[in-house]
């Protein structure tokens, strides 16, 4: 068993003094990786917690914006940074690891923002990212995790209705996460839980959301169509505060 951990952590220095170490200890994943660091590369060393991982981090140009890193006890075959497009790859968004058996790439796909201002580049990043997975595939299959900044589906939302047009639920940015779905990959966590209400993954920090589990699932974890049938569970840790966002986890035969 492969045990796979995602979490956006909406500044990891912020999220270390709330219980980070806490749950990454806890939980014992063989592969952690994170989304929103916040960091820029010397600002945290981490060496004495991460005994016994490897780690591999991706920072945005932008201080104190977005960012990657995955931590992995198991040895990776090659790691890259971004996807090779420059206008993609300067927000520190994606890292992707080469396993014996499969890619992992770890994303933090860029939000439309409020007004929808950044959709338009958002739907470019969409294609770009999905064809730059298409390629890895014809050589491995492949597993993407991390904030994918959509809710796919109305299960996935507590109130669709009034966020029809709210960056993460407009209907270019879900049809999009179906695109990547007909072109053969599957939602883990819809796999084994096809109707599931109430499960999300983040929450507004206003109006206690999270108290009232009034949240959105866009945290994932999907697989190439070829490992469906090694998803031996599919996580998602709601109790586990310290961001704006939950941890999410997969494990594997």
């Amino acid at each position: 068993m492969t045990k796979l951990v995602s979490w956006n952590v909406n500044g990891l220095r912020a999220c270390i003094g709330k219980g980070f170490w806490d749950f990454f200890k806890e939980v014992d994943s063989d592969i952690f990786c994170i989304q929103e660091t916040k960091l820029q590369e010397g600002q945290v060393e981490l060496e004495q917690e991460l005994e016994g991982y490897e780690q591999y981090w991706n920072y945005a140009v932008k201080k104190g914006y977005s960012g990657t890193a995955i931590f992995t006890k198991i040895k990776p075959v090659s790691s890259s940074c971004g996807i090779g497009i420059e206008e993609h790859d300067n927000e520190g968004r994606v890292i992707t690891l080469e396993f014996d058996q499969y890619f992992l790439v770890n994303v933090y796909t860029p939000n439309s923002k409020r007004e929808l201002e950044r959709l338009e580049y958002r739907m470019k990043w969409e294609d770009d990212f999905r064809i730059y997975l298409k390629q890895l595939e014809e050589t491995k299959p492949v597993i993407i995790c991390g904030d994918m900044n959509v809710a796919h589906k109305e299960i996935d939302i507590k109130n669709p209705r009034s966020n029809k047009r709210s960056a993460g639920f407009t209907m270019e940015e879900r049809e999009k996460f179906s695109e990547l779905l007909e072109q053969g990959f599957v939602d883990s966590y819809r796999t084994l839980y096809p109707d599931k209400t109430g499960a999300y993954t983040w929450w507004s920090y206003m109006f206690k959301a999270r108290e009232r589990n009034v949240g959105w699932r866009i945290d994932y974890f999907c697989v190439s169509e070829v490992l469906k049938n090694i998803i031996e569970e599919a996580d998602i840790y709601s109790e586990i505060m310290g961001s704006d966002h939950c941890p999410v986890g997969l494990t594997i035969k």
